[in-house]
């Protein structure tokens, strides 16, 4: 993770290494990059199956620790790749690298707490020996690559990691060696992953210096754009593969159409006008204010928005999955409380998230924050009503709740939000300096 950066200097000052190219303002995300958050798809797939294989309120929790520790693999990466041309030279192969490793990673995560019987190596030990490799890789390119790394800035970042790292191989291999009660060793697996957790992300709150720069706003937005569509596909991709082998009924179709009307409408809130009007705060700042909006806005508050999407693809497959034993089994049409507290959850979690987002980082567009705020807490509110509902009109709710949601912010915004999207469209069409 990152941390606002007091220094005059863009990054680009002192001569790039061997093999290396600094990032100029304007250019955005490169294949490479897309190509490696791919691996996030399968990541975040990973995540809900976590939860789903421990369906109580630890299993939802250990999933949430594991998507951080995703989340900030990722986040550093997407920190490099804001200062470093990641299309060519040695980033290109790193990330690559990279890539195969968090490959890895990601298919460990549903083995990260506990392993499949029969396993011939440790799922726990494989998690997070790809974390380790993935930091300390990003770490050796930071030293080589970035000019503004110096030791100082290298420590800071190694000690956490370390710590981290003890406390997670801990995880992995102590609590089933000292207890024989099965709970004390997933609640102290649990602790000492929150431990890791916080010390992976606290050091940047009370450090103000990391050698950081955002030196292409383009970039940095279009890049946590990406992976929000990442994350939203997955949600449409856990429904897919759950209702593959359902029977069509009327019930299936409704339950597909709902997710992918609600999916849309989330996306709607996000890319419509504030991710648009967030790049432009970005734009118009100089490098060296960039850096703390980027923490603040991206790095930290777009987690809770993943966050908020995993927990809503849980209770979508849940909800498949009841139509599925319904249609077998004849079992209740309806959603146990844990699936309905993730499905409306999640969506008022990811607009609380956004409205934390927006608040931090533009002042361009506050009329859309009432009712996101009003819509987060009537979706809270009606989890008793819904779950007297069937699945399917329990999702319906939800699907036509943010399809209100995003009629009212297109009657709110008005004028302003017309004007915000021909003025971004018009920066897009300007042709570019030499």
């Amino acid at each position: 993770m990152v941390s606002e950066d007091n220094g005059v200097s863009d990054g680009r000052s002192a001569r790039a290494p061997r093999g290396i190219r600094p990032l100029r303002e304007g250019v955005g995300v490169t294949s490479v990059e897309l190509f490696f958050d791919l691996v996030f798809v399968l990541a975040f797939i990973q995540v809900v199956a976590l939860m789903e294989d421990d369906f109580t309120n630890h299993g939802v929790l250990n999933g949430m620790l594991a998507l951080a520790l995703l989340w900030s693999t990722w986040s550093i990466y997407a920190w490099l790749g804001n200062s470093l041309q990641a299309r060519i030279g040695l980033i290109r192969i790193a990330l690559l690298f990279v890539a195969v490793v968090t490959l890895v990673m990601a298919v460990a995560v549903r083995q990260a707490f506990t392993d499949i019987r029969g396993a011939a190596v440790s799922g726990p030990v494989v998690f997070v020996a790809c974390f380790v490799v993935v930091r300390l890789v990003h770490l050796a390119l930071r030293w080589y690559a970035v000019p503004d790394t110096r030791p100082h800035i290298v420590l800071l970042i190694a000690v956490p990691l370390f710590v981290a790292s003890v406390l997670l191989f801990s995880a992995a291999v102590v609590p089933q060696r000292l207890f024989d009660d099965p709970w004390l060793v997933k609640a102290s697996q649990t602790g000492l992953w929150i431990l890791a957790v916080i010390i992976d992300y606290g050091p940047a709150l009370v450090i103000r210096s990391w050698g950081w720069h955002i030196i292409s706003a383009r970039h940095w937005a279009e890049r946590h754009g990406l992976i929000v569509l990442v994350a939203l596909g997955e949600s449409l991709i856990a429904v897919g593969l759950t209702s593959s082998g359902v029977p069509m009924t009327g019930a299936l179709i409704a339950a597909l159409v709902f997710t992918i009307v609600t999916a849309a409408a989330l996306g709607w809130t996000y890319f419509d006008v504030v991710a648009i009007a967030a790049e432009r705060t970005l734009i118009q700042n100089p490098v060296q204010r960039r850096v703390a909006y980027a923490r603040d806005a991206y790095s930290y508050l777009h987690l809770p928005m993943i966050a908020g999407i995993m927990l809503l693809a849980l209770g979508l497959h849940k909800v498949v999955t009841i139509i599925k034993d319904n249609e077998l089994h004849h079992s209740s049409p309806q959603l146990e409380s844990l699936g309905l507290h993730a499905l409306y959850g999640g969506a008022a979690l990811f607009l609380l998230s956004h409205v934390g987002f927006q608040l931090r980082i533009t002042r361009l567009l506050r009329r859309v924050i009432w009712p996101r705020l009003i819509t987060a807490v009537l979706l809270v509110a009606l989890i008793p009503a819904a779950g007297r509902l069937s699945a399917v009109l329990a999702l319906g709710l939800l699907t036509a709740v943010c399809v209100s949601l995003v009629i009212t912010e297109i009657l709110v915004a008005g004028g302003r939000r017309k004007e915000l999207r021909e003025a971004a469209l018009a920066e897009d069409l300007r042709p570019e300096g030499p």
